[in-house]
C-alpha cells in the first residue's frame, strides 16, 4: 500500500523538475495546479484512520468526520504555509538581491521566535492572535535590522549577506534560548516551534487566513519590488519610492512568517529553496514568478508531508525534518552549481 503511493508521488515529482522547461508560462502553471490537486487527494487519504471514496459518498459519519476535523483543515493549512513561505523567501530575496536571502536566513524566524516567547513570558494567558501580533512586530524588527546591518556593509559577497543573516537570527536564539531557560519555558517554546502538521485541526490552524490577504498585496506589489531589486539608486531614479516598497515587503515577510511560525512552528528551506529553482528557469522577474513559487513551494511541502507520513507508518515524521533533509540537499546542489558557474 505505501509503495503503491509513495512511488507516484516521486514520479510526479520527477516530472516537475524534467518538464517545467518545456512549457509557457500559463501552461506550467496549469501543470504545477495539477501536480498539486494530485497530491491533495493522496493527502486526504494518507491516515492511520482508513478512508476510501465509497465511504465518502456513502455518508460514513466517522470518515466524514475525520476529513472535516483534520485532513481538510491539515491540507489547507499546508497549502497555505507553502505558498506564503515560498513566497516570502521571493520578495526578500527580490528586496536584497541576494538568492540566499531568506526569512530563515535573515533572522526573520529567529526573531519571530523571540517574540513568541515573549507573549509566553508577558500576556501568558494571551490569545493565539495576541501571540501572533507580538511574534509580528519582533519579525518586522528583526527584518528591519537585519536590512539596517547590509547598508553598513560596503562589501556585499553573495555568501556574506546570509552569514550576517545566520548569525543575527544565532543572536535571537541565543537571547530566546536564555531567557526561556531562566523562565522554564524551553520546552515549551521548543515543542511550540517544532515544524508539525500532525497536531492541526479544525480551530487551530484559522490564523493562516490571515496570510492570504498579504499574499495579494505580495501580487498587486510585484513590479515594484522587481524594480526595487535593482537597487536604491535606479528605482529611485525610476520614480519609485523604495523605502515605501522595501517596507511593504517587510511588513508582507514577518506577518506571513509569524502566522506560520504560531501556527505550524519553523519550516527551513522553504523560501530559501523554492523561489531558486523557479527563477533558474524564469529568471528574476518577480510578477511572472510570484505564482510559480507559490504553487511550487506549496507542492514541495506538501510532498514532504506526505513523505512523513508514509516514511514510519502508521507513525509520523515531523514536517520540520523531512524538509530539513531535502531542503539542505537541494541547497548544497545551489551552492555548488553558483560555484562552478
Amino acid at each position: 500500500m505505501i509503495i503503491k503511493i509513495t512511488l507516484p508521488i516521486l514520479y510526479i515529482n520527477l516530472l516537475i523538475y524534467a518538464n517545467i522547461k518545456e512549457f509557457g508560462g500559463t501552461m506550467k502553471r496549469y501543470f504545477l495546479l495539477t501536480i498539486l490537486i494530485v497530491l491533495s487527494i493522496i493527502s486526504i487519504f494518507i491516515g492511520v484512520k482508513e478512508i476510501s471514496i465509497l465511504d465518502i459518498f456513502n455518508f460514513n459519519y466517522d470518515q466524514v468526520q475525520v476529513l472535516l476535523l483534520s485532513r481538510i483543515p491539515r491540507l489547507i493549512s499546508i497549502i497555505v504555509a507553502g505558498m506564503g513561505m515560498s513566497i516570502s523567501g521571493l520578495i526578500m530575496q527580490q528586496i536584497t538581491q541576494n538568492k540566499f536571502v531568506s526569512p530563515t536566513t535573515a533572522g526573520t524566524i529567529d526573531s519571530a521566535k523571540l517574540g513568541i516567547l515573549v507573549s509566553f513570558i508577558i500576556f501568558s494567558n494571551s490569545s493565539s492572535i495576541t501571540k501572533m501580533l507580538i511574534s509580528f512586530i519582533f519579525a518586522l524588527a528583526g527584518s528591519f535590522l537585519f536590512l539596517g546591518i547590509l547598508k553598513k556593509i560596503k562589501y556585499r559577497n553573495t555568501v556574506i549577506i546570509p552569514l550576517i543573516g545566520i548569525m543575527l537570527g544565532s543572536v535571537m536564539d541565543s537571547i530566546t534560548t536564555y531567557f526561556a531557560y531562566r523562565q522554564d519555558l524551553m520546552q515549551n517554546i521548543s515543542s511550540w516551534l517544532q515544524g508539525d502538521f500532525s497536531m492541526v485541526i479544525k480551530g487551530r490552524y484559522e490564523l493562516l487566513y490571515i496570510s492570504i490577504p498579504f499574499v495579494i498585496i505580495a501580487f498587486l506589489y510585484a513590479n515594484k519590488f522587481t524594480l526595487a531589486g535593482m537597487g536604491e539608486d535606479f528605482s529611485t531614479s525610476l520614480g519609485l519610492n523604495y523605502n515605501r516598497v522595501v517596507g511593504v515587503g517587510l511588513v508582507v515577510v514577518s506577518l506571513i512568517s509569524a502566522s506560520v511560525v504560531i501556527t505550524v512552528g519553523r519550516i527551513p528551506f522553504l523560501g530559501l529553496i523554492i523561489p531558486n529553482m523557479v527563477s533558474m528557469y524564469q529568471g528574476d522577474n518577480l510578477k511572472k514568478n510570484i505564482m510559480p513559487t507559490g504553487l511550487l513551494g506549496a507542492i514541495f511541502l506538501l510532498f514532504c508531508d506526505i513523505l512523513g507520513r508514509l516514511i514510519i507508518y502508521p507513525y509520523e515524521i515531523p514536517i520540520g525534518l523531512t524538509v530539513g533533509v531535502l531542503g539542505s540537499i537541494i541547497f548544497l546542489y545551489f551552492l555548488i552549481r553558483r560555484n562552478r558557474q
